[in-house]
């Protein structure tokens, strides 16, 4: 699969506005953790007609033009896990049927590849090609792939 299209960002512009060296956002924008709030937003204007959940505690991150729960994920360097944030950390554990249940309650993923700021691929990838992935064993006994599996997964979408 293709990429849905791509996210692109002008580094000085953004680093002249937040006032932070052109470095600085290079690293904050390569760190999923941190620039997924952002990435959220963007994803928005990406899916035209959706909009953000209602809050930060929704068990989705955004709502597409016909009721559609979509997940944001990004694909770092370390990769990308598709189970429910709470299973992710110190402390949390998988659990593979809330993971499931996951899957059930979403219609899918709005991918990023942040390893590529600023301008980054994203692919919209539909929670039953996710399934299929966890169903065929190709997902990681907690639902995280190395990023050049993920890469080569979606190659074969």
């Amino acid at each position: 699969m293709e990429p849905s299209g791509w996210l692109t960002f002008d580094v000085h512009a953004v680093a002249e506005a937040l006032e932070i060296s052109v470095d600085d956002v290079q690293t904050y924008f390569t760190d999923g953790r941190r620039v997924s709030f952002l990435i959220e937003r963007r994803a928005v204007e990406a899916m035209p007609g959706s909009e953000l959940a209602p809050s930060e505690g929704a068990g989705f991150d955004l709502i597409d033009s016909e009721g559609g729960y979509w997940e944001v994920r990004s694909l770092t360097r370390g990769g990308i896990y598709f189970c429910p944030s709470y299973m992710v950390g110190a402390g949390r554990s998988f659990e593979e049927g809330g993971f499931l249940d996951k899957l059930e309650n979403i219609d899918g993923y709005f991918v990023t590849d942040v390893t590529q700021f600023p301008e980054m691929p994203y692919w919209i990838i539909e929670s039953n090609i996710v399934e299929n992935w966890w169903n065929e064993g190709v997902l990681g006994n907690s639902s995280k792939v190395s990023k050049s599996k993920f890469l080569n997964l979606i190659d074969d979408v």
